[in-house]
């Protein structure tokens, strides 16, 4: 089967490109196919990242094995596309560069069968030119998420603390004695 992929990159104007690639490939085939479909010259850092429906980021797939362990993560050449993409599952991220973070949005668009004569991967389609620089981030936390780091909050100001200037109700431990 062929995976047709529409790859979005993160900007304000309409920058994408439709690829077609086997369904048996892996994900470094992917990063290949994406990174020459846009023009880079593929000597950076990339990863991939699985996500829910509404592109909620979840789980690093890396290009490399960053754990302590060698080989117990698994990596881009470890996943077939089939194995992780499908007609439910059909979103994923691409961060390219984490210096620069040219972020993708990529789309499983279409299941087909294998047209004779196609050499795979292929870009099928392209619309916008990239920019010379990456979109800036703006990393937000989710409202819900942002509420319970003011659990602890307890509306007390500087003037509140001034309430303890001038109390000598507290003994005096010798701090200065203790450290000389």
């Amino acid at each position: 089967m062929v995976y047709k992929f529409r790859v979005i990159l993160d900007a304000e104007e309409d920058i994408f490109r439709d690829i077609a690639i086997l369904a048996e490939d892996t994900l470094e085939d992917l990063h290949n196919a994406i990174f020459n479909s846009f023009g880079f010259d593929g000597m950076e850092v990339a990863s991939f990242y699985t996500c829910d429906d509404t592109w909620n980021q979840e789980d690093e797939i890396p290009m490399f094995d960053t754990g302590d362990i060698p080989g117990e993560q698994k990596t881009m050449s470890d996943y077939q596309l089939s194995d992780i993409l499908d007609q439910e599952n059909t979103k994923i991220i691409y961060v390219y560069d984490f210096i620069s973070m040219w972020t993708f949005l990529v789309e499983l668009a279409a299941i087909e069968e294998v047209s004779a004569g196609i050499t795979y991967p292929e870009t099928i389609f392209s619309v916008g030119e990239m920019p010379t620089e990456a979109m800036e981030k703006h990393f937000i936390a989710d409202d819900d998420e942002s509420e319970s780091y003011n659990e602890f909050e307890d509306d007390l100001d500087e003037e509140d603390l001034d309430m303890f200037e001038g109390d000598d109700s507290y003994e005096d431990y010798g701090f200065e004695e203790n450290w000389n």
